[in-house]
């Protein structure tokens, strides 16, 4: 529930108003406008009569929201969200940032020159894989800990921040102290009481992909989860969806960039390296989303994904990265932004 009040009404009055509504179990959160604020109401408004609430002075509207999320929510929040890490700016309206490594993280010097080719090629953040989920009890876990290292080196001799997926709580201290941004991947994106420990014990902005047969609004709602717990430094990620089709590894869902965009307020990146898992297509599915309005491109870089650990046939070499970021700039251009 969304509550307008009038310019100029009394300060007291809307502090009557808004204790009562608080005695009935609810939370209510001020946006200041300029010519109006806003009170957006959290919690069980099923017993709330937006008509006695209306019967105020000082209010100016009110407005039933249906959907579920209310922290994600662009009703609630009517200007876009910007992170900002280490001085580089997720969401809004100018820059594209455009994020780029290894699925895995190999060893440290393998991490280190590939943070420089990516940093030389227009990249600005370092990704990583050190916790790694497989289909495969088999295949290749990831360094852990000595890769999150190894990535903390890389930024210390390039500057870029680093980007790596958390798989389970009991890490939550270990990425706070040496990871930029904390990737939640498909697979725990509906990891409720993962999602939670985040927002309580995390200030780091997390980078939330959706899951592979979700909707959108399950998607936002587990971002509302993150939130709701007490960090709203949310970053939605894109990487494709399940379906029919097996000409692809998923289907990337460009609908999604304007869906979220009018639904809330958060960045929203795009990543084209697990939609397609092919490098050959890699390129075109950028630039779509580029056109498309992403705030951000995630993209998996290797020197030599023939022998790369994990998913080295989505893999970019460096080369092709710059060339794509040259191209993606160009289209960024022509829709008022910059990367």
């Amino acid at each position: 529930m969304i509550i307008t009040i009038k310019k100029n009404a009394n300060s007291e009055e809307v502090k009557k108003l808004i204790k009562g509504l608080e005695r009935q179990g609810v939370t209510a959160f001020e946006i200041q406008g300029s010519n109006f604020d806003v009170y957006g109401l959290t919690g069980d408004t099923s017993a709330i009569d937006e008509k006695a609430i209306q019967a105020h002075d000082c209010v100016e509207n009110v407005t039933r929201i249906a959907a579920k999320y209310k922290l994600a929510n662009r009703l609630m929040h009517p200007e876009d969200t910007v992170i900002d890490v280490n001085g580089i700016k997720i969401g809004g309206q100018e820059n594209i940032v455009v994020i780029g490594g290894p699925c895995s993280v190999e060893n440290q010097e393998m991490v280190i020159k590939l943070a420089q080719e990516v940093k030389d090629a227009g990249g600005v953040m370092l990704r990583g894989g050190a916790y790694k989920p497989r289909t495969s009890p088999y295949a290749f876990q990831g360094m852990q800990t000595q890769g999150i290292l190894a990535m903390v080196e890389a930024r210390n001799k390039t500057g870029l921040p680093i980007v790596s997926e958390l798989m389970s709580s009991d890490k939550i201290e270990e990425f706070e102290e040496h990871v930029d941004i904390i990737q939640i991947g498909a697979r725990n994106m509906q990891n409720f009481e993962l999602l939670k420990e985040l927002g309580k014990r995390t200030t780091k902005p997390i980078l939330l992909k959706r899951g592979f047969s979700n909707t959108i609004d399950e998607w936002i709602m587990s971002a509302e989860y993150i939130m709701a717990s007490g960090n709203e430094k949310v970053i939605l990620c894109e990487r494709g969806i399940r379906t029919f089709e097996t000409e692809t590894r998923n289907t990337l869902d460009l609908s999604v960039i304007p869906i979220i965009k009018e639904k809330t307020h958060l960045p929203i990146i795009i990543d084209p390296s697990h939609a397609t898992g092919d490098w050959k297509l890699v390129e075109s599915a950028s630039l779509a989303a580029v056109a498309a309005g992403c705030d951000g491109l995630i993209i998996e870089v290797h020197d030599n994904p023939e022998c790369a650990f994990s998913d080295g046939a989505q893999c970019l070499k460096p080369k092709k990265f710059k060339s794509l970021i040259d191209k993606a700039r160009k289209i960024a251009q022509v829709i008022g932004r910059d990367i």
